[in-house]
């Protein structure tokens, strides 16, 4: 070999190892894909590289693959190139490298791009656990789960290009197979919004079908709204049900979450009124997958963080469950404020739970668990002491343990009366029995009422033997006798002769000036004499009449004085 060409070789060398080493140098391009990574089947994808300005061509590499997958050369900005696929299948599936050339050489290789086919196979599920309603800085676990055996479960969150985890399928003794994702601390965020997949170990890439969307709410602790229905909390089946929020905080968009769903309806609230904002939710005709324990959650459009929860309302489907217990009230259906009253709820069918409700009432029923008595299965709901508050309309229902938001028929309704209150009270109240209260009140009355008639008959009584007392010592005669008979006419003329008349009779003298007595004979039907006074304004006669004497020939008895006052 001569000198001059050992001398090229080792040129060539030289300028070949100077042209590695400056290759490792240049930046590596950056590699993504639109619509993005995951695809659905036969969807077209555009693979994009991006380098430096004065890049010469572009290669694009598959893993797997012996030689370039396809070379490209750059676009008018000079800095990038695309790489096509037409249709996204299986076989396009895999991870893809590219690197571009240089007037210096080759830069390094980007980061790896994964594409996935997503395919038509079974969807798996997706749950938060405990619910996806989680407060800022907390933890949940997203359970991504399926009846299809498959060996991988991949979770991804909305908006990111890589996916949020992968784990192995764990096979549970229901049948199907389930992985547990931790997420947290889980801070406020715009969206939180996640997906999940399953596949074979023998195609990583080839994805089942996803799971429906899961959105976590993260709640803060912001003023919580109110939950309401105008319908009440018992519903019936095919009745209209429409959930209400609202908050006097002004807040502009409000969530509903029922307990053991995922779902979070979203609705913009409005103003129905200055100083609150409400948002209804209508849930259409009632079914029986409405039963259930609800909450709501306010927040601002400019922050990504909801209001504290509101109190949970329960929504009950009656007429789901086919018996009809019936409804009965102790001491009865009319009451006075104070008593004891007891509401019974019994029904021959087996039944776990009664519940009462008041027709009307924005509290929920009261609930009892069934006591079995006389052959039926019952509740007794005691309402101690009543008030006036406690009127109303009432019926009853009964439950299943395993289903306690779905009911039975309802009762007939039973109105309860209760009369009186506190402040008409005349007496303090009496404790008594359920059914004695109003009977102990009643015996009290009557007796203070007969004995205040009784003293005053007493009184009287006395005070007329009194006045008799003193007439015998005097000598008077009885101002009082038998078949004594008053007829007047009044004037004021008249009311001054009747006034002489009574001063006469008290002081057994002749009448005043002006009054003058005749005397008449006049026939009496008593075995006694009989007197009459007339009175006149100007005369007073008095005509006296001796009565024959009885046929068994006894004296007759003390003459009867009859007073007719006739005005003239």
């Amino acid at each position: 070999m001569t000198p001059t060409l050992t001398a090229l070789l080792c040129l060539g060398l030289s300028v070949g190892v100077r042209t590695q080493v400056q290759a490792g140098t240049l930046p590596k391009p950056t590699i993504w894909a639109e619509p993005g990574s995951v695809i659905p089947w036969n969807v077209p994808v555009t693979i994009w590289c991006q380098g430096t300005l004065g890049a010469q061509d572009f290669r694009l590499d598959k893993e797997g693959s012996q030689s370039p997958w396809d070379t490209q050369p750059p676009l008018e900005s000079g800095d990038k190139a695309t790489f096509s696929i037409s249709y996204m299948t299986e076989h396009n599936t895999g991870r893809y490298r590219c690197y571009y050339l240089s007037p210096t050489g080759w830069s390094q290789r980007s980061d790896p791009l994964e594409l996935v086919v997503v395919t038509t196979y079974s969807k798996p599920s997706l749950s938060a656990l405990p619910s996806p309603v989680v407060t800022s800085g907390g933890n949940v676990t997203l359970q991504c789960g399926s009846w299809k055996e498959y060996d991988r479960f991949i979770v991804t969150k909305e908006g990111e290009d890589k996916p949020s985890g992968a784990l192995d399928a764990q096979p549970q003794p229901s049948g199907q197979t389930q992985a547990l994702f931790p997420v947290g601390p889980v801070p406020p965020s715009p969206r939180w919004t996640f997906r999940c997949y399953g596949c074979y170990r023998s195609k990583p890439q080839v994805w089942s079908a996803p799971s429906d969307p899961l959105e976590l709410l993260v709640s803060g602790v912001s003023g919580k709204p109110s939950l309401l229905t105008p319908q009440g909390p018992v519903v019936a089946l095919g009745q209209n049900l429409t959930l209400q929020c609202r908050s006097d905080v002004g807040y502009e968009r409000y969530a509903l979450f029922k307990e053991g769903e995922q779902d979070l309806l979203q609705r913009p609230g409005r103003q129905p009124q200055a100083g609150l904002s409400q948002a209804d939710f209508p849930r259409g005709l009632v079914i029986r997958s409405d039963g259930g324990r609800y909450r709501c959650y306010g927040g601002h459009n400019l922050s990504s963080e909801w209001s504290a929860p509101s109190d949970p309302l329960d929504i009950l489907v009656a007429g789901w469950l086919r018996d009809t217990p019936s409804l009965s009230v102790q001491p009865g259906p009319t009451v006075a404020s104070g008593e004891n009253v007891t509401l019974l709820c019994q029904s021959s069918t087996w039944r776990h739970t009664f519940l009462l409700s008041k027709e009307g009432a924005a509290h929920p029923p009261l609930r009892l668990r069934s006591k079995f008595q006389g052959g039926q299965y019952r509740a007794e709901f005691s309402l101690s002491p009543v008030t006036a508050a406690h009127g109303g309309t009432y019926r009853c229902y009964s439950s299943l343990s395993t289903s306690p938001y779905l009911l039975s028929q309802p009762s007939d309704p039973l109105e309860l009366l209760v009369s009186g209150g506190p402040e008409n009270q005349l007496l303090p109240p009496v404790e008594s029995g359920p059914q004695t209260g109003l009977k102990s009140y009643l015996n009290i009355l009557i007796g203070v009422s007969a004995a205040f008639i009784l003293l005053l008959l007493l009184l009287l009584f006395l005070l007329i033997r009194c006045r008799h007392s003193r007439r015998r010592k005097s000598g008077a005669p009885d101002p009082e006798p038998k078949n004594r008979g008053l007829q007047s006419s009044f004037s004021p003329a008249a009311d001054a002769q009747d006034q002489n008349l009574s001063d006469a009779a008290e002081n057994n003298t002749q009448p005043a000036e002006g009054v003058q007595l005749d005397h008449q004979a006049a026939a009496s039907e008593a075995p006694q004499d009989v007197t009459y006074a007339q009175l006149n304004h100007s005369t007073l006669r008095r005509e006296t009449t001796a009565a024959p004497p009885s046929q068994s020939g006894e004296p007759p008895a003390e003459p009867s004085v009859y007073a007719t006052l006739a005005i003239h």
